[in-house]
């Protein structure tokens, strides 16, 4: 399910109308049973992996923060898994058939429960692991303090990650080792596997590895509540496409009753409106122009590789910062407030401020967890370039499995060691830059927004040839101003300027609600114009938002 589709607007509307009634208690298990309908539609079986990485951590948390569960937090989880593993990976739910108009439910029961051994053996198998588990307990809490926390805590680790490379990178490993193989005498083809990428694994593995980690770190307490902490791992306005949350913040607001305000209501909507226009209106118009460049085989000018590599930088910021802008304003209607992940990231001046503006969740993330545990700015200069490319070209990684998205971390790694060497060496100048007026600021903003735009090309590169490829003709075939590029749709030839118009305006109000302040008349023009863009991007054709992919 898709946020920009007609089952979404039906489902939330039926979601929030039964929370509104409903007690705390009974909100948290609706919102937890929605949660799992909105994943599950597109393929239940992945709901599975959400249950493994949910139970997996809420024990492991309790064993590092407590040392000991008890009879119920081991049996309950227990149970759930059992009971995951047979409702996501044996039952047949395409089996059974709604429809709206005219209303109908038929089941098939003679395709409900499959013939085929493959899900019996997973349930088998998951039977084996929790029998396994719950006989080796009483041992493993008896390890002492300091090895029973590094032990679940590397359990935690290894099991997300493996998990997450497992569906995500073995077919790209197996492809780089092709030569090895051959060498001994077997095909590459053969390792495949026909995995299909579960929707948002990076996000919610990363989310649930920041609970066992904050813990270790006694930065946070463990709860025993395991349907929330449920929740907290699958809570559906951002389990695909982030913000990458933590617990100690998303938590804390689950396990409580929650207050909904109007005026957190109307920000929310407000917000919903947004990131529907950036990513129907804006984003979905511009993918035209772009897919025509970066898809074709054929012959593309200078011109043509400039302008799309421009409109996907729009594309890519209309549609990921459009879905956080959704997901935040749908998580305001039930009174969760979710941290801001997108900050006027086309106005920075240089790469550290970017990367403080752009996809903020995860570039903390990264921070937090990857480049201070290595080390930071702590041990010297040659080791701090070494931990800022590590940390760029993992980030690189998480973001797909292939060698484009490798050089696109690598390339922001060398943008970030290029700008600590300036303002290393040179604090004199930077001290000057900072005091730099309106022509000095917009002449920084535009040069870094360039050189982001050529970071863009290797992320939207189809392969490691075509950015050779796009490179060169940027390079040889300057000033070629053959267009062969079709035009964006109208929403996005009105959309575009109008959101770069409404984000200078914000930029120089150093506030994300200075449309509020705005006269009533004002505001309902914005609205009215956000609108009917709105109606007018509905004629593009629908495009799955691009980090559904991550």
């Amino acid at each position: 399910m898709i946020f920009n589709s007609v089952e979404f607007l039906i489902f939330l509307a039926v979601t929030y109308l039964l929370y509104r009634i409903l007690p705390f208690r009974g909100q948290n298990l609706l919102l937890l049973v929605a949660s799992y309908v909105f994943y599950g539609w597109w393929d239940e079986r992945f709901l599975f992996l959400i249950v493994l990485s949910t139970v997996i951590d809420f024990c492991c948390g309790l064993m590092i923060d407590k040392g000991q569960l008890s009879r119920h937090e081991r049996w309950f989880p227990s149970g759930y898994l059992l009971l995951a593993a047979f409702c996501f990976v044996t039952v047949q739910w395409n089996a059974i058939k709604f429809t709206i108009q005219p209303f109908a439910l038929s089941v098939q029961w003679s395709q409900l429960l499959p013939t085929a051994l493959s899900g019996w053996l997973v349930v088998l198998g998951m039977f084996g692991v929790v029998a396994l588990a719950n006989f080796l307990y009483p041992r493993l809490a008896s390890f002492d303090v300091h090895k029973r926390r590094t032990l679940f805590l590397f359990i935690s680790i290894f099991s997300n990650l493996g998990i997450l490379g497992f569906f995500k990178y073995f077919n790209f490993f197996i492809d780089s080792a092709e030569a090895t193989i051959q060498t001994l005498g077997m095909q590459a083809e053969f390792w495949h596997l026909d995995i299909v990428l579960p929707v948002g694994i990076s996000f919610y593995t990363f989310q649930t590895m920041s609970y066992t980690i904050d813990i270790y770190r006694r930065q946070m307490q463990a709860t025993n509540r395991f349907l929330d902490f449920a929740l907290f791992v699958s809570f559906f306005p951002q389990l695909v496409a982030g913000p990458i949350e933590r617990a100690s913040k998303l938590l804390p607001c689950l396990l409580q009753p929650r207050q909904i305000s109007f005026d957190q209501s109307t920000r929310g909507m407000f917000l919903i409106l947004f990131g529907f226009f950036k990513k129907v209106a804006v984003a979905d118009s511009l993918a035209i122009s772009v897919n025509a460049i970066y898809e074709t085989q054929g012959v593309v000018s200078w011109l043509d590789v400039v302008l799309a590599t421009f409109l996907f930088a729009g594309q890519i910021y209309g549609d990921f910062s459009g879905y956080s802008d959704i997901a935040r304003g749908v998580s305001k209607l039930f009174g969760v407030e979710l941290m801001v992940n997108f900050n006027l990231p086309y106005f920075s001046k240089n790469p550290s401020e970017f990367w403080r503006r752009w996809h903020i969740s995860l570039s903390t993330w990264l921070r937090d967890y990857l480049y201070i545990p290595l080390g930071g700015n702590r041990h010297g200069e040659r080791r701090t370039y070494k931990n800022l490319m590590t940390t760029m070209v993992l980030g690189g990684l998480w973001h797909g499995a292939a060698w484009n998205f490798v050089l696109w971390g690598f390339y922001h790694g060398i943008l970030l060691c290029v700008h600590r060497v300036f303002t290393t060496k040179f604090k004199r100048k930077s001290k000057v830059t900072k005091n730099q007026g309106f022509l000095g600021s917009f002449v920084a903003i535009l040069f870094f927004f360039m050189v982001t735009c050529y970071g863009w090309l290797l992320f939207r590169a189809n392969s490691l040839t075509q950015v050779i490829s796009f490179t060169q003709i940027l390079i040889f075939d300057f000033g070629n101003l053959a267009l062969n590029m079709p035009r964006p749709t109208f929403s996005g030839l009105l959309g575009l300027p109008l959101l770069m118009s409404y984000e200078l305006i914000e930029y120089y109000a150093g506030s994300q609600y200075f449309y509020r302040r705005s006269p009533a008349m004002m505001r309902g023009l914005l609205y009215a114009a956000l609108t009917i863009l709105i109606v007018m991007g509905t004629s593009n054709e629908p495009a799955q938002f691009i980090y559904f992919q991550f």
